[in-house]
């Protein structure tokens, strides 16, 4: 029983807390990852569970897929993301943990005028720390400049441009991404977006997606979305569903 006191009362102490900081901002569902920064020693975890039909053979599963974030000061937070992944082909099924990606988010820009909120994200997977069958063979960065304006007081426009390396070849692939949000209500947020990969050798995969937010109060949020391949060599479709919080240490 003392225990259970000891945790609500640190939760309404956060709540109380919070109740001076603009509602939590994530970088999902979409694709496009926000230019905010998480508030000075704050924790947040955004989750998300997704299932990808890349095409009639293959099926990838994410369960979960976690993003940590820790908020340093009001320009720059840490991040780690660790993803546990499923993915089945016809009779053949690999499992575990895929290369754990480490980074932060530090703030450029302000937004003025054209000049959009602008922020750079930077990241660097860990080939050896992965289950044994998904272990990369080199390091492998990636990185955005994640930008974005403001429509009006229900509606964002928000983009990024950047790149990635897959670990195994030495051949960049470009990634952009361009989505709308709109509040609908207080706690319900919607988006439509287009996405895509552009590999320095070989195809481009361009993608489509839109989904909905539900925010239960400033720390949490519920999240659901779903998309679809453009291009001949795009997965069929995907769905996810995620929540995510946030709490002061």
């Amino acid at each position: 029983m003392k225990n259970f006191t000891i945790l609500f009362f640190l939760l309404i102490t956060n709540y109380a807390l919070s109740q001076d900081l603009p509602s939590i901002q994530t970088d999902r569902p979409d694709q496009t990852e926000c230019p905010f920064i998480t508030p000075k020693g704050y924790f947040q975890f955004e989750n998300g569970f997704s299932t990808e039909k890349t095409n009639s053979e293959t099926t990838t599963v994410a369960i979960p897929s976690i993003l940590t974030k820790f908020g340093i000061n009001d320009h720059l937070e840490l991040r780690l993301i660790t993803e546990f992944s499923m993915e089945e082909n016809n009779s053949n099924k690999i499992s575990g943990i895929n290369p754990v990606l480490v980074g932060f988010k530090t703030r450029l820009l302000e937004e003025k005028g054209i000049i959009p909120t602008t922020s750079f994200i930077g990241h660097i997977a860990l080939p050896k720390l992965a289950s044994p069958e998904l272990k990369a063979l080199y390091y492998n960065p990636e990185f955005r400049f994640t930008m974005q304006h403001t429509i009006s007081s229900k509606q964002t426009l928000s983009y990024n441009l950047g790149a990635e390396w897959d670990g195994y070849t030495p051949e960049p692939t470009f990634i952009y991404t361009l989505t709308t949000g709109y509040s609908i209500t207080e706690k319900i947020g919607g988006y439509i977006e287009f996405y895509g990969f552009i590999p320095q050798i070989g195809k481009s995969d361009h993608r489509f997606d839109g989904g909905l937010t539900y925010l239960f109060n400033p720390n949490h949020q519920l999240d659901i979305s779903a998309g679809f391949g453009l291009s001949k060599i795009s997965p069929k479709y995907y769905a996810a569903l995620g929540y995510s919080f946030r709490f002061k240490i």
